[in-house]
Parts: structure tokens; C-alpha cells; sequence
């Protein structure tokens, strides 16, 4: 039995030009489903749009995922594994110390270029699934900043300390520091390049002056 047609509520993005040659249908649906969240969030990504961005019927959508939250799952471990991957070549070589500022500011250069969708990913209200694959994507990346940290204290860049906390607290730190720049309805916040210029140099990671 073919699976029931579903719609979404919401407001629609852009139109999604569709390109039925570019690769598998769930690739199209997710870059669809990615597209229409960039340009306005969750309430532009109904069924129905993200189906005619893939250039598909809305039914096609339930082939490939259970659920259009499983849909949008997939747009965050995508977006998550092209985070992670940029952080790590930006931290590829120089001191620890060098290294840590640069993967922070690079998360949060590419946050502040695609405000809408990492605020879509990372901070809208959503399906629990999604808030589970956040916590997921957030205890990968302590990890990564936790070695860094590790590697540091050991070369004596860092003082010494607890990798695992010290790695919870600048993860935190980012994600506050940036709600405010990629809220859709910002208030008062510093301008978006300070952002990124203050976690190039942040003074988080330099070890304090001994009396």
C-alpha cells in the first residue's frame, strides 16, 4: 500500500528549482528540504515544497523517510559532518593553542554565513528527533574540542585541567554568544563579524599569569 499523502504547515520559502538529473531522489529531497530552510526555517519547509524543490510527488517523500522530522534529521547530520570536517582542516596545523581559536572561529564564521539555517539547526523549536541529533552533534563536538584541549595541556600550551568540562564550557559559550547574531529577530547583539573575530583571539584558552 502506497504511503498517505501528508502536508506541512507554514509559510513557503523561495521556489526550489528542481533538477531531477542531480543526483538520487533522497539526495534532491534533502537538498530541498536544506534549501527551503535556509531561506525561512522549519514553517517554510512543508511537504509539498520540499517535494517540488526535489521534483517529486509529496507521497515520494514517505519512500525515503518515515517522517518529514527524519527528513530534516538528515539535513542536520549533513550539515554536522560539513561543520566538523571544516573545523578539523582549519585545525590542522600550528600550536594548540592556534589550532582551538581556529576551529571555533570557523564554526562560527560558517554559522554567521548561513544565519538562517544554522539557526533552523541549531536553536529553532522543532520535532524531538532533531533535538536528539543536536545533542548528538554537540557531545561530537565537545569531543573534537576536548582533544584539542588534551593535546595542549600535554604539549604545556594550557594549564592543566578537565579536558571533558573545559571542552562543555566553550561549546557553551559559543552557543550563547551566537544566539543573538543568527536569531531571524535579532535585538540588541554585537555586530555578526565581531562574533567571529572574538573567538579568532579569545582569551579562554591562554594560560592565566602565575603571581
Amino acid at each position: 500500500m502506497s504511503a498517505p499523502r501528508r502536508r506541512g504547515g507554514g509559510r513557503r520559502g523561495r521556489a526550489v528549482a528542481p533538477d531531477p538529473s542531480a543526483g538520487s531522489t533522497r539526495e534532491r529531497l534533502v537538498r530541498a528540504a536544506r534549501t527551503l530552510l535556509e531561506d525561512g526555517g522549519y514553517a517554510a519547509a512543508s511537504v509539498q515544497a520540499i517535494a517540488e524543490g526535489a521534483g517529486v510527488a509529496a507521497g515520494a517523500l514517505y519512500r525515503h523517510f518515515p517522517s518529514k522530522a527524519e527528513l530534516f534529521v538528515e539535513v542536520f547530520r549533513d550539515a554536522a559532518k560539513r561543520d566538523l570536517a571544516a573545523m578539523g582542516e582549519a585545525a590542522s596545523s600550528g600550536g594548540c593553542v592556534e589550532r582551538l581559536e581556529a576551529a571555533v572561529a570557523t564554526f562560527a564564521r560558517r554559522a554567521l554565513r548561513h544565519r538562517r539555517l544554522a539557526w533552523a539547526l541549531v536553536y529553532e523549536p522543532v520535532d524531538p528527533l532533531v533535538d536528539a541529533e543536536r545533542l548528538v552533534y554537540r557531545r561530537e563536538y565537545c569531543r573534537h574540542m576536548a582533544a584539542l584541549l588534551r593535546e595542549g595541556i600535554a604539549a604545556g600550551e594550557l594549564p592543566d585541567q578537565n579536558a571533558e568540562l573545559s571542552a562543555a564550557a566553550v561549546v557553551g559559550a559559543i552557543a550563547e554568544s551566537l544566539v543573538g547574531p543568527l536569531a531571524p529577530i535579532a535585538g540588541p547583539c554585537a555586530p555578526r563579524r565581531d562574533v567571529a573575530s572574538w573567538w579568532q583571539g579569545a582569551e579562554l584558552t591562554r594560560p592565566a599569569p602565575t603571581c
